[in-house]
């Protein structure tokens, strides 16, 4: 499913981009079957740039699955059982192989979920975003939100909140950021000798506007009497998120001190990963203003996260296993540039699964 954010806020428009089937004409998303030996979100990479003429880097962990009935050749009309990656958009080329059999067409996520004759497909669509997601829950029994049960206590702290400091604000401009880093280290692990210098300088300029605001968090907690969530929490929420953009900027680094100009699929599955997980714990901070009304949401996100940090495991160990057989005999230096990026890596995705693990735990206290 190729999206694209419409603007830097966090809750900018998301747009998906859908093309029109070969037979019928009726609006789909980018699909086929995987080729022998490749795996389903790559092959379904390739379908996106065959069919809509559009690059980027795929989140293998699937958002979901729907079916759909299939008329064969042959008369036959089997079901058929897709599986939906989330492709972060890019780059758009301007000639691709099916542009004279398919018409595109970038469509807001309710545009999308009523265009495309799927219903499943169409709730998948729907729950992408953070607007639509209540509507999806009421037709598909996802957790929906549900009344908030705030105590008075804390519903008084947050009506002060204006007044000691609005840690909310901070938080989700620091989500904005690493949003940001994470999408440039993609683009960097994506195009390699493409503006390698340019991705690599524009991760560590949002890890030092990260660090920022991570010292107005910290300067705030110091100066608050009263604040929206423990001190701890406040703490180490922004903590976690900014672990994670410590290690983008540990992992560019890496890579421009190693000159590495080349990237294995593990690697570029991994950064996937990282995208994405950025783009959820974004759409995260802004509905801790309302825990209990939110909760349900946010369970969502964050069982998300966690399973999708247990994908990149197995990533990083079939990564460094492959690196080891191939050249970790005879060529042990690069093997171990590879193994220094494959460990950032790693620990950008374990950062964000300690988002998830601190976001679960205002859920558990305050929802």
């Amino acid at each position: 499913m190729p999206y694209r954010t419409e603007g830097a806020a966090n809750d900018a428009p998301i747009r998906i981009l859908l093309v029109t089937s070969r037979e019928n004409r009726r609006w789909v998303i980018p699909k086929g079957n995987p080729s022998s030996g490749v795996l389903a979100h790559a092959a379904a990479a390739i379908e996106a740039e065959e069919e809509a003429g559009v690059q980027g880097l795929v989140c293998p962990t699937p958002l979901g699955t729907y079916r759909y009935r299939k008329r064969q050749k042959n008369g036959a009309s089997l079901m058929i059982d897709v599986e939906v990656f989330p492709l972060a958009v890019n780059r758009e080329l301007s000639a691709w192989k099916e542009q004279g059999e398919r018409e595109r067409r970038w469509v807001s996520l309710d545009e999308a979920a009523s265009m495309v004759d799927e219903p499943d497909l169409s709730d998948l669509i729907r729950s992408f975003g953070p607007s639509e997601f209540k509507a999806a829950a009421r037709r598909t029994g996802f957790a929906a939100a549900t009344k908030s049960r705030i105590s008075p206590m804390f519903a008084w702290f947050q009506r002060l909140l204006p007044k000691t400091g609005n840690f909310f604000e901070m938080f989700e401009a620091h989500a904005q950021t690493v949003t940001a880093a994470a999408d440039a280290l993609s683009r960097l692990l994506q195009d390699g000798t493409g503006a390698a210098s340019d991705h690599i300088r524009e991760v560590i300029e949002r890890e030092n506007d990260a660090d920022e605001i991570t010292r107005s968090v910290l300067k705030t907690v110091r100066e608050t009497f009263l604040t929206p969530f423990d001190r701890g929490t406040i703490t180490s929420l922004i903590g976690s998120m900014d672990d994670a953009i410590d290690e983008m900027q540990a992992a560019v680094q890496a890579i421009d001190l190693y000159e590495v100009r080349e990237f294995e699929q593990e690697m570029k599955d991994m950064a996937g990963i990282i995208v994405d997980a950025a783009r959820l714990t974004a759409e995260a901070m802004p509905l801790l203003r309302d825990v209990g009304r939110n909760a349900g949401r946010l369970h969502e996100l964050t069982e998300r996260l966690v399973r999708m940090e247990g994908h990149a495991d197995d990533i990083h160990r079939a990564g460094l296993k492959r690196g080891f057989v191939e050249y970790g005999r005879d060529d042990t230096l690069r093997f171990i540039v590879a193994r220094e990026v494959y460990k950032h890596l790693e620990r950008i995705v374990d950062a964000f699964e300690d988002v998830a693990n601190e976001i679960d735990g205002i859920v558990i206290d305050h929802a």
